[in-house]
């Protein structure tokens, strides 16, 4: 076992750094207001649905134009889209070397964004898509152009998405779909949702359901109630179907089979996820602790106090733990097929999450009346990881896929 990190990958993080200093601080330091105490108001249309401002929005695309033109933005992707088919094990590293920096605009936590791409949905229409699919998204997908949200959360089904109540029903050469979504992200300026529906099938299998490249534009299709999260802006309304049509080269994949995407996307993310929870918890930890040593009470620094030192040294002992377990999965992931190491996966990303909100909040404990304000950022870690404890398969769904491996009802090594 070798437990460095390999050399083109630190050298990538090097390269990092210094494109953040040369190419990012400075366009961050001109618009503070996305970043500071007032982050929250600024990046916030408030009479608008609580929708992101253009002018962040615009922001952030800046950002990405400057980070494409670099060569980052595409690091993760194939080569035959302009990326640098960088493996899961150098996304890890860079997703949590980016995040444990703090806030900034070379990796937002609010929205995902990042001077590196994730692009789980561009993974996805590479690897399942047609030809002509992919020659009309996939790279206006990477720059912009196009931008597809992911409907599978339904009023009345979130992990149980085999029980959805979504239809579609063939007409002709034709699909009709009739239905509702629930926290459809990305649906206040995407171009496209994909809509995963019954096709076939009873309620409760995992086949039957047919995932289809819907345009928001189309009759029926109607964006609702935006719903108003701990973690604001908001881009996660409710969306209604009804009697949409879509032709049957609209189907992503093949009929049926859509789940097969749902977790190629889930186990995409939550690989990142896990990463980045590890770097924030990482700038959490660090962050206190320079703090309780510069800060005195009754003339001593609070790090000779044990209440402040063993709840942040059992924090960057559990820290080191899931960092060990992030990079072995991920390293794994490059080596074999992901379904194979799902569990592995579930591990990493549940206890990443949890930790990650453990350090936010202990930070805030450390700081005292100071670490409870807006002038520090870990409120606003706190806010954006909480959800990761429940969306994409809360930790109660990736613990039962845990046990279930374990106890041999599920696929995977125990």
């Amino acid at each position: 076992m070798n437990f460095e990190i390999p050399d083109d990958i630190r050298t990538k993080l090097a390269e990092l750094d210094e494109f953040i200093e040369r190419d990012i601080k400075p366009l961050e330091r001109e618009n503070m207001q996305y970043f500071d105490h007032r982050r929250e108001w600024a990046r916030t249309d408030w009479e608008n649905d609580g929708q992101p401002r253009h002018e962040w929005e615009a922001l952030l695309h800046e950002m990405r134009r400057r980070a494409d033109r670099a060569g980052h933005l595409r690091f993760a992707l194939p080569k035959h889209l302009g990326g640098q088919g960088g493996s899961n094990l150098a996304m890890a590293c860079i997703r949590e070397h980016l995040a444990a920096k703090g806030l900034g605009l070379h990796n937002d936590l609010q929205n995902e964004s990042s001077i590196v791409g994730n692009f789980p949905i561009v993974h996805m229409i590479d690897a399942f898509g047609t030809a002509a699919q992919k020659a009309e998204f996939l790279e206006g997908m990477i720059t912009g152009e196009k931008r597809v949200a992911f409907g599978l959360t339904e009023p009345n089904h979130g992990s149980d998405a085999t029980w959805l109540e979504t239809t579609a029903r063939r007409d002709g050469d034709d699909w009709v779909i009739n239905g509702a979504k629930r926290f459809n992200t990305g649906l206040h300026n995407a171009t496209h949702d994909l809509i995963f529906a019954r096709t076939s099938g009873e309620p409760g299998d995992a086949r039957g359901i047919t995932c289809f490249l819907v345009p928001t534009d189309l009759p029926g299709f109607e964006v609702g109630h935006m719903w108003w999260t701990f973690n604001m802006p908001s881009d996660h309304p409710d969306v209604s179907l009804k009697d949409v049509r879509v032709p049957g080269s609209f189907i992503l994949h093949v009929e049926g089979k859509g789940l097969d995407l749902a977790q190629h996307f889930v186990h995409e993310n939550r690989i990142r996820q896990a990463a980045s929870g590890v770097g924030a918890a990482q700038y959490c930890i660090n962050e206190s602790v320079a703090y309780a040593r510069e800060r005195k009470t009754w003339g001593k620094p609070l790090a000779v106090n044990q209440a402040i030192q063993w709840p942040l040294a059992e924090l960057h002992t559990e820290c080191e733990m899931v960092r060990g377990l992030v990079y072995k999965t991920a390293w794994m992931l490059d080596r074999g097929h992901h379904m194979e190491l799902s569990h592995l996966v579930s591990m990493a990303n549940y206890r990443a999450n949890r930790l990650v909100c453990q350090a936010a909040d202990q930070a805030i404990q450390t700081h005292g009346g100071i670490g409870y304000t807006r002038h520090k950022p870990f409120e606003h870690i706190y806010r954006h990881h909480r959800r990761y404890r429940i969306t994409e398969g809360s930790e109660e769904i990736q613990i039962r896929r845990v046990a279930g491996t374990l106890f041999g009802f599920m696929g995977g090594k125990g």
